[in-house]
């Protein structure tokens, strides 16, 4: 179900792998920020990391009742404060849906699903 945006000229439809395509991208610029998890787990929990190749993987966008709820699956770097890349995510994600589309975002979710230390692939 798209989000819809009415002005006075009409109608605007956004779906939402658009809105997660966006929020990825966003997230990714995030220092701390590996890569984004993808959203279904792996046998042995271990999570995989995914490049800039898509970066909606790994981001779940829900539009109930026009509110917009958007879960990020990420893989942040070991030696970083989760907390404050968490934190930087879920901020520059939210400024940029708002300022890019134009969306008044109600709730973003961090999942943090792995840590992953440099020269690790």
């Amino acid at each position: 179900m798209p989000k819809v945006l009415q002005n006075d000229l009409g109608k605007i439809e956004i779906e939402e792998n658009v809105i997660a395509t966006v929020a990825g991208f966003a997230a990714l610029d995030c220092y701390g920020l590996v890569g984004m998890a993808s959203q279904k787990r792996v046998k042995d929990s271990i999570s995989e990391l995914l490049g800039r190749d898509n970066p909606g993987r790994g981001v779940e966008v829900r539009i109930v009742d026009d509110r917009v709820v958007v879960d990020l699956h990420i893989i942040v770097s070991y030696g970083t404060k989760i907390s404050v890349v968490a934190n930087n995510v879920m901020e520059k994600v939210k400024y940029t849906l708002e300022n890019t589309l134009g969306l008044e975002v109600d709730e973003i979710n961090i999942i943090v699903q792995g840590v992953r230390v440099s020269g690790d692939r």
